[in-house]
């Protein structure tokens, strides 16, 4: 006996995938978001329990500066990363995506974004890993940065030149699908 599975079931698997990752992405961020406030505004002791029980005491100790630029640096990569999922889960959703004719103008567009928000990950998580690591060498005792959940920087910059190579085959896919269209 055969399984076959339909480009139909395998996109409702990834819609649902989507959904759950730009969900688990979005309380992250809220988490982060509401922790950054809650030491900041109420209660410095706050900094020892961060987000996913990340100890920021020291640096917190140390100066609230390092402690701002650390925490929203953690907080853009998250709200990249959802922002990433939405726009997925934004094509899905409106079916833009169609099997039957993939290449179109919407879907490169928003390649082309997610190229440019990969881009912008990756340089905000290699700053912020050169940023800890140059306060670990002035002796403060830092988190490690998959802990911080800024690590892979170049990954991402790595996804987005690969996504923005997609987007010009769509640009031509689009092309020659326009030309297709004017000879019939």
């Amino acid at each position: 006996m055969e399984i076959k599975i339909s480009s139909k079931q395998t996109l409702m698997v990834l819609r649902i995938l989507c959904w759950l990752i730009f969900i688990g992405l979005c309380i992250e961020s809220g988490g982060i978001l509401f922790n950054i406030f809650y030491t900041l505004l109420y209660n410095p002791i706050g900094a020892g329990f961060f987000w996913n029980q990340i100890d920021f005491s020291s640096l917190y100790q140390y100066d609230r500066g390092h402690f701002i630029v650390v925490t929203v640096i953690m907080l853009i990569v998250a709200l990249l990363k959802a922002l990433m999922f939405y726009l997925i889960i934004r094509i899905i959703e409106n079916k833009k995506l169609s099997i039957n004719s993939p290449f179109n103008h919407s879907v490169r567009k928003c390649i082309l974004i997610e190229a440019f928000i990969s881009f912008g990950i990756g340089f905000f998580s290699n700053y912020g890993m050169n940023y800890t690591e140059w306060l670990a060498n002035q002796n403060i005792k830092m988190p490690s940065f998959h802990i911080l959940k800024i690590a892979g920087g170049d990954v991402w910059l790595f996804m987005g030149m690969i996504l923005l190579v997609i987007a010009f085959i769509f640009k031509r896919g689009i092309e020659l699908q326009e030309e297709i269209d004017l000879t019939v």
